[in-house]
């Protein structure tokens, strides 16, 4: 498991497993968070698997599945909310970590320049060019909401 950090308070990374659990634990993440649905891969262990064995260690879990190409401005909204309460540092995964990274990038906007939250995503390791339009158009959204 490689944990890619975003902030001091959120990192990503691709399907973990229970085994891995103990490591994150280790490495002082808080809480876990699962952005991919139950199902999508084979082989995949279920959420409920990945919860219990968080639990075991202490960890706080959220799962937030969001369907691949798909995000909504309410998948958006409910990351933002968890991520805002759940104990830190946090670790969000999904397949590879670009759903998380997205999810975060479009909850950044209004907090962040384009450009910035861009940067953090590819020295994280992500490329979010496929949703700058989605990010710039968010902008006047949020700067009206804010003012």
């Amino acid at each position: 498991m490689i944990a890619k950090k975003l902030t001091s308070d959120l990192s990503v990374a691709e399907q973990i497993n229970p085994g891995d659990l103990a490591e994150v634990a280790k490495l002082g993440f808080k809480s876990i968070m699962s952005n991919r649905p139950d199902g999508e891969g084979e082989g995949q262990p279920s959420f409920a698997e990945i919860a219990n064995e968080a639990h075991r260690l202490g960890l706080e879990v959220r799962y937030i599945p969001v369907v691949s190409g798909k995000l909504t401005d309410e998948d958006t909204a409910a990351f933002q909310a968890a991520i805002e309460v759940m104990p830190k540092p946090i670790l969000a995964y999904c397949r590879t970590g670009t759903r998380c990274t997205t999810l975060w990038a479009l909850s950044q906007v209004g907090q962040r320049t384009v450009d910035d939250i861009l940067n953090v995503a590819q020295n994280a390791g992500y490329d979010l060019k496929g949703v700058e339009a989605r990010l710039h158009a968010l902008v006047p959204l949020r700067s009206n909401a804010t003012n």
